[in-house]
């Protein structure tokens, strides 16, 4: 009788997840966080939960596939002078190239999902850093370890 609710969970396509019980990640950007909500299987992308403070800027990266961004508080400007607001959602296309700050005084928090990787770049376009689904998890699993936190299996399947 108890396989019989696991049994029916390896048919389900839903995997729930607490996003309350998940650590912000600190980066090496003072002021900006990420809270995983999912690792994409071979390395083919995250979902996030993005926090930068007023002030930050995101530096100039590339985007190897698709980015799909809904803000859910704060302001953020982008390089081309669009405000993006709480409610406001965002599609950049494979091979974008941009950079945005945080406007106003309230922290920006957006659900991000990122397809392939984010690729920052130097003078002339050179790749200084890949941010991809691995490089993400690895950070994730470091933070928990350091904090002494369960590390939660948040891989698709």
């Amino acid at each position: 009788m108890s396989a019989e609710p696991q049994a029916l969970l390896d048919y389900l396509p839903a995997r729930i997840g607490a996003s309350a019980d998940l650590p912000w990640i600190p980066s090496s950007m003072p002021g900006k966080f990420a809270k995983p909500l999912r690792f994409l299987a071979d390395d083919r992308g995250f979902v996030e939960l993005l926090r930068m403070e007023p002030g930050l800027t995101m530096p100039l990266h590339r985007h190897t596939g698709e980015i799909h961004a809904y803000n859910l508080s704060g302001t953020r400007q982008l390089c081309t002078g669009e405000l993006i607001g709480p409610g406001d959602y965002v599609y950049e296309p494979a091979g974008n190239v941009d950079w945005w700050k945080i406007v106003g005084d309230e922290p920006m928090v957006a659900l991000v999902v990122v397809m392939g990787a984010v690729e920052f770049l130097g003078p002339g376009g050179t790749v200084r850093f890949r941010a991809t689904a691995e490089t993400q998890r690895a950070e994730y699993e470091r933070h928990c370890r350091e904090h002494r936190r369960p590390i939660l299996d948040l891989s698709d399947r």
